[in-house]
């Protein structure tokens, strides 16, 4: 092969593709048996892009180790793809730690919420932070996500509720995408709570009449890259009726949908999501059979999150049901005050003891079922030629 690249991990005792036939996802029995390579070598070209993987030998014939900036000798070691955090809240001020003793006393979610706690106190944080005291905090987050291995990671607006914050928000994250050595998906959030003072009617004209027309007006500048559209459906929050008008404006500007919804209550939000043709809806405790039935048949993802159930004591959410039925499932962190988790490889942990998943429906659910979720499954979420060379070598003998 001519013409040099950038690097070659060698001899690695597993390189864990997870798949190789450019799967779009896997579904539950694609799942019990991911695609492993045994010593096999992977190599990256300039461009940061897989140029070929396959087995040690037939490697090492096509390319000499000359041609190479770099080479890592990965002998008894384990290499994956980059894990895919599709579910967190990166972007604020303050800290919630006082919540806790409520919650340990036995308050739910929504009692903290209408005791001003919750998303209203970091809102209040958050609209009076700088730009740069943001920034400066997400980096900091980011890379804690990417020493974890996280290499790809969705990251939401969603505690301003009005258009100066959100854009702040969003200005931040782009930011941190075009400056850190981490991909990044972004999600406008605005509907993420009920400002206060205000009606759930007012808050969605408000989305829809002021927030969302200057969002698109900066997408079309070329000054922000938004690629998501995010809404709490949720009693108390936003309801059925305003979260399908609102999701379905954000498809209609071209972003993809990506809520939250059946978190605290039975809201059918499944079923909705499957009806706008959602890519993804998060959370789930309380999906009903019909919502997982619709979500399969749809092919929208579950992004599971069960840092959230564990923080909030709250039912574990279906995984195996949804699994047998056939639904798309990734996980995410939902790092947010609330739940503050970094780390990918516990998610996969909770998920593995806590929803009865099997390690390798984790790793799926953690690396091309995530990517697809955020709409990036031909990027990311395998080691397949062509998609980014973002690599996680593990020395499992120490």
């Amino acid at each position: 092969m001519s013409g040099n690249q950038r690097l070659l991990v060698k001899n690695a005792k597993q390189l864990v593709l997870i798949c190789s036939n450019g799967e779009k996802f896997l579904n539950k029995d694609g799942m019990k048996s991911l695609s492993v390579i045994e010593n096999g070598s992977v190599v990256i070209g300039r461009d940061g892009l897989i140029k070929s993987v396959g087995p040690a030998e037939t490697i090492s014939a096509q390319y000499p180790e000359s041609s190479f900036d770099r080479v890592i000798d990965a002998t008894d070691m384990c290499v994956l793809p980059g894990l895919v955090d599709a579910h967190t809240h990166p972007v604020w001020a303050g800290d919630r730690v006082h919540e806790f003793s409520m919650k340990l006393a036995g308050a739910s979610y929504m009692d903290v919420h209408r005791a001003g706690g919750g998303i209203h106190f970091t809102v209040e944080h958050t609209r009076a932070a700088a730009a740069s005291e943001l920034l400066d905090a997400l980096t900091c987050r980011l890379w804690r996500m990417l020493r974890a291995g996280t290499t790809l990671v969705e990251c939401k607006s969603g505690y301003g509720l009005e258009l100066q914050t959100e854009v702040k928000m969003l200005e931040v994250i782009e930011a941190a995408r075009r400056s850190l050595p981490v991909n990044i998906s972004s999600t406008y959030c605005g509907a993420h709570a009920v400002p206060k003072g205000r009606t759930e009617e007012e808050a969605t004209a408000d989305i829809l009449q002021v927030q969302l027309p200057r969002l698109k007006e900066l997408m079309s500048a070329g000054s922000l890259q938004v690629d998501n559209i995010d809404v709490f459906c949720e009693r108390g929050v936003f309801g059925l009726s305003s979260a399908h008008r609102i999701l379905q404006a954000g498809r209609d500007m071209g972003l993809n949908i990506n809520f939250h919804g059946d978190e605290l209550h039975p809201m059918n939000s499944a079923q909705m999501g499957a009806e706008l043709g959602a890519l993804a809806i998060s959370h789930l405790e309380e999906v009903t059979d019909e919502g997982i039935v619709a979500m399969a048949t749809a092919k929208t993802a579950a992004i599971l999150l069960p840092t959230t159930a564990y923080i909030l004591r709250l039912p574990q959410p279906r995984a195996r049901d949804m699994l047998d039925a056939g639904v798309i499932v990734a996980l995410g962190s939902d790092f947010n005050p609330n739940a503050f988790c970094c780390s990918m490889p516990i998610v996969m942990h909770l998920a593995c003891v806590n929803m009865r998943m099997t390690m390798s429906e984790a790793l799926a659910a953690a690396t091309i079922n995530a990517a697809y979720a955020l709409g990036r499954q031909r990027t990311h979420g395998s080691l397949e030629v062509d998609k980014h060379g973002d690599l996680l070598i593990l020395n499992c003998c120490r």
